[in-house]
């Protein structure tokens, strides 16, 4: 059920399952609320290590693993022809995915010169599995009891158009906002980045010693589980986007007490996580907790 909540600490489910699960939410349209289900992408942090050395933490669909190492180690220039990749090997942990991949000596010894090498211990038997800890930590729980009405998110969302003059003139760039309760834009951000433009809006509102909690977030891009954790760290209790959260964002949100709005647009919005944060005239189904 969309909004139920884990145990703080709970293993999300990182490292195995298909490249889309089903996700159920509550729908809002206008003044009313009903449940509803759809399918959600999967995001899974994924480790490169290279002759047992890892590399990189990316977060990836798990599916067509093989494809993606071999791709990945040719067109970062890791090696320069197929023939100098060895083995392939793809090892599913709860916590993720680690690719092994061999490589030749000499491009081993390029690696460890590159800046964006990841050093890790490799006692725990899986080389990639510390890195991807750091990749995917656990939130802090967010455990406001401040709640919003839907038409709150409609005005925010309603505003936020206006308030993109470099997307206005470029078409190119992501914003972030943060609204009141009432859903008055207070701050808004834009960057080539969506994880940018919220850090600038987080930034905004702790210099400006503003509490990030005493409001939500409005975003223009999908709802992946970086965003989640920012918001965590910030103390925001709900984020909204116009597009679609991934299935570890909203597994994420459900950990941190967090609301996960996506697809607003108009007056219409999916709720996938503590949906009872949200006032409309219509009872939320489901018996959604905060």
């Amino acid at each position: 059920m969309a909004g139920a909540e884990p145990p703080l600490g709970a293993d999300p489910g990182l490292g195995h399952g298909a490249p889309q699960g089903v996700r159920a939410f509550v729908r809002l349209h206008g003044g009313d609320a009903h449940a509803a289900e759809a399918m959600l992408a999967e995001e899974v942090p994924v480790a490169f290590v290279y002759s047992g050395h890892p590399y990189a933490v990316m977060m990836c669909t798990p599916a067509d693993l093989e494809d993606l190492a071999v791709g990945f180690t040719l067109s970062e220039g890791i090696v320069t022809r197929l023939d100098e990749i060895g083995e392939v090997t793809v090892t599913r942990h709860s916590r993720g995915v680690e690719l092994g991949i061999d490589v030749p000596e000499s491009a081993r010894e390029r690696l460890a010169s590159r800046a964006r090498s990841i050093s890790g211990r490799t006692g725990c038997g899986l080389c990639g599995v510390e890195a991807i800890d750091e990749a995917v930590r656990t939130p802090p729980r967010v455990t406001s009891r401040l709640t919003f009405t839907a038409d709150a998110l409609w005005r925010a969302g309603a505003s936020l158009p206006d308030r993109q003059p470099l997307n206005d003139t470029t078409n190119t760039v992501h914003a972030a906002g943060w609204a009141a309760p009432d859903g008055e834009l207070r701050v808004v951000r834009e960057d080539v980045g969506r994880h940018n433009a919220l850090d600038k809006v987080l930034g905004a509102l702790w210099r400006s010693g503003d509490d990030a909690g005493a409001g939500f977030l409005l975003l223009t891009s999908r709802l992946s589980y970086e965003l989640v954790q920012k918001a965590a760290v910030a103390g925001v209790p709900l984020i909204a986007a116009v597009s679609r959260p991934t299935g570890l964002a909203v597994r994420l949100a459900d950990q941190a007490g967090i609301t996960l709005v996506g697809l607003l647009r108009g007056e219409t919005a999916n709720v996938y996580s503590h949906a009872a944060r949200v006032r409309t005239p219509s009872p939320i189904p489901l018996g959604q907790p905060l």
